[in-house]
């Protein structure tokens, strides 16, 4: 067992003065299997006129900040603590047959998992990666075990490198490219499995990183992070890391989880009057003591 602490700061610096703005924020770490919250807290300056807790159809806790007086500067700080436990150790060959881990998506009874079969702008599949996909998965292949298979292969052949990615990219265009960062492999991932009909979600949230044997741990030097959580009709969700070729246990914490990277942004929001913006973010991931 292991207590998390997370400080996400955000920072927006404005060219001019702006007259109105509204955020939608989703940092609130969610209850989810080894996962417990003990404490989340939120804060804005300048303070919002307006702060409206929400909770969007996938079950995600998110927030909308209006301010409606002038400023050039926004900071968005939100602090959690969670307790993370380590996930249970599966028999990945004992799931179901991928073919009937498909069709649960389309029976009566797979209502709130078929959203996730099906792809959108950004898992959408080209044949090519819906060929590299299908090769994770012979016939009757265990679904899990098809999906671990695949994430692996993904860590292999694809190259982290950022800067050669941005939010917008599609995962044809990274899949060509064989690399971009946890986005990217995750989107990847997702467009091959819902190219052969199965249900997986895209997962946001942090990963504590550790820094080189010597040195210390740099306050914002940790990150955001993206996974894929794979259905299994009789095991359920069974979370993949492509990135880093793991199962995510402790050091791993899970903020929202949706169809893609557009449905768990963790800042969306319209600015009224700024002209450019400056945008820093800082992540810091500590254990407690």
């Amino acid at each position: 067992m292991t207590v998390l602490c997370v400080e996400h700061v955000t920072t927006y610096r404005y060219q001019g003065e702006v007259n109105l703005s509204q955020h939608l924020l989703r940092l609130a770490p969610r209850a989810a299997p080894g996962q417990t919250v003990l404490s989340h807290r939120l804060v804005v300056d300048p303070k919002p006129d307006e702060l409206m807790p929400l909770t969007d159809f996938f079950g995600n806790a998110s927030t909308v900040a209006t301010l409606q007086h002038p400023h050039s500067e926004l900071s968005i700080t939100a602090r959690s603590r969670v307790r993370r436990t380590e996930p249970p150790d599966l028999i990945l060959e004992a799931s179901a047959p991928w073919e009937r881990a498909a069709a649960s998506a389309r029976e009566p009874a797979g209502l709130a998992i078929a959203p996730f079969a099906h792809p959108g702008a950004y898992t959408r599949a080209d044949a090519a990666i819906e060929d590299y996909a299908r090769a994770s998965f012979p016939p009757g292949t265990p679904v899990l075990a098809g999906a671990r298979d695949l994430s692996s292969r993904i860590h292999a052949d694809f190259a982290y490198a950022p800067g050669t990615t941005d939010a917008s990219t599609r995962p044809v265009e990274s899949f060509s490219k064989r690399r971009g960062v946890c986005q990217d492999f995750a989107h990847v991932m997702l467009a091959g499995l819902r190219a052969l009909g199965l249900s997986a979600r895209y997962v946001s949230g942090y990963l504590r990183t550790h820094p080189p044997e010597g040195r210390p741990a740099l306050v914002g030097a940790d990150a955001s992070h993206a996974w894929v959580s794979v259905w299994d009709p009789g095991l359920g969700w069974v979370d993949f890391d492509p990135t880093n070729d793991l199962i995510p246990g402790t050091e791993h914490i899970t903020l929202c989880w949706g169809r893609d990277f557009a449905d768990v942004s963790p800042i969306a929001g319209i600015v009224i009057g700024s002209g450019e913006q400056g945008l820093s973010v800082g992540v810091t991931v500590t254990e407690e003591a």
